[in-house]
């Protein structure tokens, strides 16, 4: 059976406990096992999480230590899916370069604060994305540096807000991606400020696609070698 880890904490903000419960019943209607965490702690045992499908962090704001941020990485790597949104996977851990890499993206700022209007537009044919139109959402928007080898699903203009970075002109945005670790599968989107941006429409849909696509990581990379991605250099 398919089984994924979410593990939940952070800034309270963000409605750590509200958005895994989210993804939790995502994950549960598709008949994935659950286990859920409230402690970092779970990113401790290697071994163990190895073990999982996926993992999908919910953790704002966070500190984590080298040994778990490798231990992530190795599990991704050899296969496991990891999927999340917002600042619970993008802003989880700003001391972590490691984890910043394997996600594709750290944040920044968000101009505007919260409530700002503005248009996620879809950039893909990619089927995590098939059939959904732009839509548009009152919401923080967010300022990401990101990694250029992510397969990007979605964007947003950042000429809705005028501040500091205005100067510079606006860009298209990166808003979902998707991209590889190792053998492993990684998705990302950066709308779920708080549980109702995500808890319906066509941003729930969006995450429930990524969740599922990475939850399945582990059965795509059956059979793939992984030895012409090793060597015995540090990497950091």
């Amino acid at each position: 059976m398919t089984k994924a880890l979410i593990t939940w904490g952070g800034w309270d903000g963000h409605e750590p406990d509200k958005v895994a419960a989210i993804f939790d019943a995502i994950l549960q209607d598709a008949g994935i096992e659950t286990v859920l965490a409230g402690s970092l702690d779970c990113f401790d045992d290697g071994d163990t999480l190895k073990t999982y499908d996926l993992i999908v962090p919910v953790w704002t704001m966070g500190d984590l230590s080298r040994e778990a941020a490798t231990n992530v990485s190795e599990a991704v790597v050899h296969g496991t899916g990891i999927a999340g949104c917002h600042g619970g996977m993008c802003d989880a851990f700003r001391a972590a370069p490691l984890w910043q890499f394997i996600t594709g993206a750290n944040w920044v700022a968000h101009p505007g604060g919260d409530g700002v209007k503005h248009r996620v537009t879809i950039t893909s044919d990619d089927p995590l994305v098939a059939g959904i139109d732009d839509f548009d959402v009152a919401t923080e928007q967010y300022y990401l540096h990101v990694d250029p080898a992510n397969n990007v699903l979605a964007t947003t203009r950042t000429d809705v807000v005028t501040w500091y970075h205005s100067p510079n002109g606006a860009v298209d945005m990166p808003v979902a991606w998707t991209r590889e670790w190792g053998l492993g599968r990684v998705y990302y989107n950066a709308l779920g400020h708080q549980a109702n941006v995500i808890s319906g429409g066509p941003a729930h849909e969006m995450l429930r696609r990524g969740l599922l696509w990475a939850a399945q990581s582990k059965a795509a990379s059956a059979g793939r070698d992984l030895t012409p991605l090793l060597n015995t250099g540090n990497h950091g």
